[in-house]
């Protein structure tokens, strides 16, 4: 049981924990690294080009290739997964998909833009340290997640992408393990995106899967919608259906988009351990990407789970009002005067925001928007459950760079 115990230490992280692991010896594991330097990560297989002078540090992905980071054999855990590529661009960042197997799965368990597994979902790398994911300088990728597997693991990165990767750098580091224990689950990642979310309806973060697990957290990307100017799009609240829970009956309900990160009234930009918003500009358009650790406090769930965020947008009820009268697809949802006292809620009334009679106030209003996501679960089975990613030609439709910094 002494991964169980050292994944339990690094998730919850508490400092004694943490300590022990520091210092106990481990005689049953067996430290490996790949790299381009050792592509198998075998027991003294490493440096062998250019007598040992860093004579093979890269690789090269043509276009409509996949390169293959590691193929490993037996049982094991990912520690830290770290890489950096030339070609930063919004196309590379979407046009690239990072894809996991665990124990020979015909279908990944991770499959997601290399971009926004990392948290760069909006098309620009910036500098950050959370608790699983970094980019130091906002040139590189790190995962620090711990994967295990128990057969095998094989990690891919497909070139959909329009140029191609001259250079790709990167260490897969795990140790080699003589077996799992029993309750060791598996790492999945799985991204969608709309590029118009329907009006009304909750953008799916994770759609209902079955099985035993954990939900580890969710990045997001929002590219907004200019018909709303710009009106505050972060009203919508994330739920967790667990269980069994009925769509319209989750067990889990938060308060608003930027609650969910642990911020409140809007949304900055602010990268924490376990929370935070690594973009969030009016830069011309508005583009977000936020993200949450479920670390310390861990969802788990026994027999399915679902997760969802509203499309819930807010602003004085005149303006809303304005923008409904130029024919922006809304829906009224609530008028807050400033109280509970005599707070609207619009949906079970059905009164017109138009209604003389209703009070004056910020209102909230169902819109659609441009919203992409990653949810990163553990689950009890090692193949993927969901259904393939969009095409890179729909993952790079539309996507917004920012702005050349002067």
């Amino acid at each position: 049981m002494r991964l169980a115990a050292a994944l339990v230490a690094l998730l919850l992280a508490t400092p004694a924990a943490a300590e022990d692991e520091l210092y106990r010896y481990r005689a049953g594991e067996q430290t490996r690294w790949i790299t381009p330097e050792n592509p198998t990560g075998a027991k003294g297989a490493g440096a062998r080009e250019n007598k040992g002078a860093k004579g093979h540090a890269f690789d090269t992905i043509a276009v409509r290739a996949t390169h293959v980071l590691a193929d490993i054999r037996g049982a094991g855990t990912i520690d830290r997964l770290w890489m950096t590529i030339e070609d930063r661009s919004p196309e590379a960042l979407r046009g690239l998909k990072l894809e996991m197997y665990w124990d020979g799965a015909a279908r990944p368990a991770v499959s997601v833009p290399l971009g926004d597994f990392f948290l760069h979902g909006a098309g620009e790398m910036v500098a950050m340290d959370t608790a699983l994911m970094s980019s130091p300088e906002g040139r590189s990728f790190v995962s620090t997640i711990p994967m295990p597997f128990r057969s095998g693991a094989r990690i891919t990165v497909a070139n959909e992408s329009l140029k191609p990767v001259n250079l790709i750098f990167y260490d897969v580091d795990y140790r080699a393990l003589a077996a799992q224990p029993a309750d060791a689950l598996y790492f999945h990642a799985w991204w969608s995106r709309e590029r118009a979310t329907t009006l009304g309806r909750d953008f799916r973060i994770l759609p209902r899967i079955a099985g035993r697990g954990r939900f580890l957290g969710a990045s997001v990307t929002v590219l907004t919608n200019p018909v709303y100017e710009k009106t505050w799009w972060g009203e919508g609240e994330v739920k967790i259906a667990l269980d069994g829970d009925r769509a319209d009956a989750p067990t889990i309900v938060g308060t608003g988009a930027e609650d969910y990160i642990g911020t409140a009234w809007g949304q900055g930009a602010y990268i924490n351990r376990f929370q935070g918003a690594p973009i969030a500009t009016w830069d011309g358009e508005g583009r977000w990407t936020f993200y949450r650790w479920h670390v310390p406090d861990p969802i788990w769930f026994h027999r399915d789970i679902a997760v969802s965020l509203q499309q819930i947008g807010g602003a004085r009820k005149a303006i809303v009002l304005g923008l409904q009268n130029k024919g922006a697809p809304l829906a009224p949802v609530t008028i807050d005067p400033g109280s509970r006292t005599n707070f609207q809620k619009l949906l079970e009334s059905g009164k017109p925001l138009s209604d003389p009679a209703l009070p004056d106030g910020h209102t909230n209003y169902y819109r659609s928007d441009d919203v992409a996501a990653v949810a990163y679960f553990y689950l009890d089975r090692p193949g993927g459950v969901l259904p393939p990613i969009a095409p890179a030609a729909e993952r790079m439709a539309a996507i917004r760079k920012a702005p050349d910094k002067k």
